[in-house]
């Protein structure tokens, strides 16, 4: 059974004046839990070091992928092969964050992948503001957590022009690159989310500006426009496969733009490859058996319990738990049937006396920087609550 620390609550106000409105569920309870899950430093390293040797490896399955053409084989949208291609060969694309859910790693329970958010991960503005501002509003010390996600985000802003681990050459090669930030119109998380990144890019020395979606101009032959000013860099909270599904037009000026040198698109087009989870079937075909790994195929597998859940998706839809013959035992509805499957062994997460589920979510930006939890059932939905920790 994992430890928990109750906390006191952060005064809704407190939480809007930061720019996170998004505190209260549809059910109207807290979307922040009043508790902390409590670590310690070896578990703390632990998921350090596993965080770190996942993305080396999602690295060589990206490399797998675009030297033998599997694109099809993981569900990538033939219609973005070509962008993938580009961003993939060249390194001005430059990953700049994402999330690992991890199984275990508390409570003497092994470390397991679940999955990578690599394109769009959510949780940002939770894991970097909303986890200080508790220990902080609770009289504990802010550094008791694994957690430099803002300053390790400042750092590696600055590697778009660096493009080096040291990033004290920014300033002299800093050559006044506009940067563009973007959002949906009409999501208020979404738009915070972004409005914080660019924040963490203008302390970082760009020059920034934020537009919603709609109001932008694309060109194969001008690249990305905002109020008759062109930016060379752009930022977008828009998940590349809706992309590439809803909008094809856009997916082809912005492969024509990338092609043509136009502009830099972050995260990059590649990042889909990180985010399809029929990359988890390549990974257990590189690395059979792999410690951090759970067994993963296109098929259902023979004789164990296994969670079938689509290439793409978002917040537990169209995932569904699977007994060792194959039957449904439990499923969240969701709009992602359509998609290619995958299924992946089953692996028991870390529980509560009340008997929640806690799933790790670990941001990597150059490194593994920031942890937080998710709580909520079996198949964790739009309705799990997220939960801050504190290293002990």
């Amino acid at each position: 059974m994992l430890t928990l620390q109750k906390t006191t609550p952060l005064d809704t106000n407190y939480l809007e004046s930061l720019g996170f409105v998004w505190h209260t569920d549809s059910d109207e309870t807290s979307y922040i839990s009043d508790e902390l899950v409590v670590i310690s430093e070896s578990e703390a390293e632990a998921y350090y070091e596993a965080t770190n040797e996942l993305y080396d490896m999602y690295i060589e399955a990206a490399e797998h992928v675009v030297e033998n053409n599997l694109f099809h084989e993981i569900g990538i949208p033939f219609n973005l092969v070509d962008v993938i291609k580009e961003s993939w060969e060249n390194d001005v694309h430059w990953h700049l964050y994402g999330r690992f859910d991890l199984a275990g790693g508390i409570d003497g329970k092994p470390i397991k992948l679940l999955e990578f958010n690599a394109d769009t991960p959510t949780a940002l503005f939770e894991t970097a503001i909303i986890q200080w501002a508790i220990l902080k509003q609770n009289d504990l010390e802010e550094e008791s957590q694994f957690n430099s996600l803002y300053e390790a985000l400042v750092d590696n802003f600055k590697r778009l022009v660096t493009l080096e681990q040291d990033v004290s050459a920014f300033e002299e090669r800093y050559d006044g690159w506009k940067f563009l930030f973007t959002s949906i119109r009409g999501n208020s998380e979404e738009e915070n989310t972004v409005r914080l990144l660019q924040h963490i890019a203008t302390e970082a020395g760009f020059e920034t500006e934020f537009a919603y979606i709609d109001d932008i101009e694309f060109s194969t032959e001008e690249g990305i426009s905002y109020n008759d000013e062109t930016y060379e860099l752009w930022f977008k909270l828009i998940p590349w496969e809706d992309i590439a599904l809803e909008e094809s037009d856009l997916a082809m000026l912005l492969t024509n733009i990338i092609k043509n040198q136009k502009a830099i698109i972050f995260n990059p087009a590649y990042t889909l490859l990180f985010q399809s989870k029929g990359l988890l079937k390549i990974l257990w075909d590189l690395y059979p058996n792999h410690p951090l790994l759970l067994e993963t195929s296109f098929e259902p597998l023979e004789g164990q319990k296994q969670v079938k859940k689509p290439v793409f998706g978002r917040e537990g839809g169209s995932i569904s738990i699977l007994d060792e013959d194959a039957n449904e035992l439990e499923n969240i509805a969701g709009d992602y049937d359509s998609h290619k499957m995958v299924y992946q062994a089953y692996t028991e997460l870390p529980t509560d006396k009340q008997g929640n589920s806690y799933q790790a979510g670990i941001f990597y930006a150059y490194e593994a920087c920031g942890l937080g939890f998710r709580k909520g059932g079996k198949i964790l939905d739009n309705m799990s609550k997220f939960v801050g920790h504190v290293v002990r």
